[in-house]
């Protein structure tokens, strides 16, 4: 069996779509541009879920001390 460490996953997933749950319920789903150590990301084209109201971003910087879950692929439904 191959492992696979963290930011090796994040890694194959540039350029693709991401849903990411923040600790403050919170919703996001874009595609990943990139990522540091801290798991601090870049996510363009989003789509923000906050309280069931979705808003469009065009760019944003998510803290990842804040992120719970990233589902590389996923999407919000």
């Amino acid at each position: 069996m191959t492992t696979i460490l963290p930011l090796g996953l994040l890694d194959k997933a540039i350029s693709s779509r991401v849903w990411i749950l923040m600790k403050d319920d919170r919703e996001f789903e874009g595609t990943l541009r990139g990522f540091d150590d801290f798991f601090n990301m870049v996510l363009e084209n989003v789509i923000e879920l906050d309280n069931g109201k979705k808003n469009k971003l065009e760019q944003i910087l998510l803290n990842g001390t804040q992120i719970c879950l990233i589902i590389p692929g996923g999407e919000i439904s």
